[in-house]
């Protein structure tokens, strides 16, 4: 899916086409915009009656937040409602990019944050798995999303992101294999000599 092609640092929070207010990311470097459009995404929800992912936080944001470049806990809870919003809107395509931006936020291991809600691998996996048949909205390729932010991450923590991400990818791999077609891209794979490590 086109998703999968954008870099790390394009993705925020507020996905520009997928809302109705249409607010643009500010052009200031470090500065991202979190747009939420409440009352669009729970009148989906309320006619839908998706079930809550388990793993993530209920999504009561009804403003604008702005985080600058901090990455903190706030940032990290936030990233983690907006993924369940996305969610129970239907888009768990837009809910894993969300989760993206959780993963790249900057918490010690002994963050209390993490206690309460730990970084989301069970939450992807929980939505790929309830997603893989295409009945909770559009997925795309985890697949190959994550094979492709694995390569071709720049920003902060650069090599900690990049580990994430290739954990990412084979639990991707794992839920998905016998669910679709979600293969990898061999192409890149070929062109580029990627080396792939193994997963634990």
């Amino acid at each position: 899916g086109g998703a999968a092609t954008l870099g790390d640092e394009d993705f925020s929070f507020e996905t520009v086409a997928h809302t109705r207010g249409r607010i643009p990311v500010s052009p200031e470097r470090g500065k991202e915009i979190v747009a939420w459009p409440c009352d669009w995404l729970y009148m989906f929800y309320t006619i839908h009656s998706m079930r809550p992912c388990p793993h993530l936080p209920a999504c009561d944001r009804s403003l604008p937040v702005c985080h600058g470049t901090h990455r903190g806990g706030t940032f990290y809870l936030d990233a983690l409602a907006f993924a369940q919003g996305y969610w129970l809107a239907g888009k768990p395509a837009q809910a894993i990019l969300q989760l993206n931006k959780a993963f790249s936020a900057d918490l010690r291991d002994d963050d209390p944050v993490l206690e309460k809600w730990p970084r989301p691998y069970a939450a992807l996996e929980w939505i790929m798995e309830h997603a893989a048949d295409g009945s909770a909205g559009f997925l795309g390729n985890p697949v190959r999303h994550f094979q492709h932010l694995a390569t071709r991450m720049s920003g902060s923590l650069r090599e900690v992101r990049i580990a994430r991400a290739w954990k990412c990818f084979h639990i991707a791999r794992r839920v998905l294999a016998e669910r679709g077609d979600f293969p990898l891209d061999g192409r890149q794979i070929a062109r580029e000599g990627i080396f792939i490590p193994a997963g634990k």
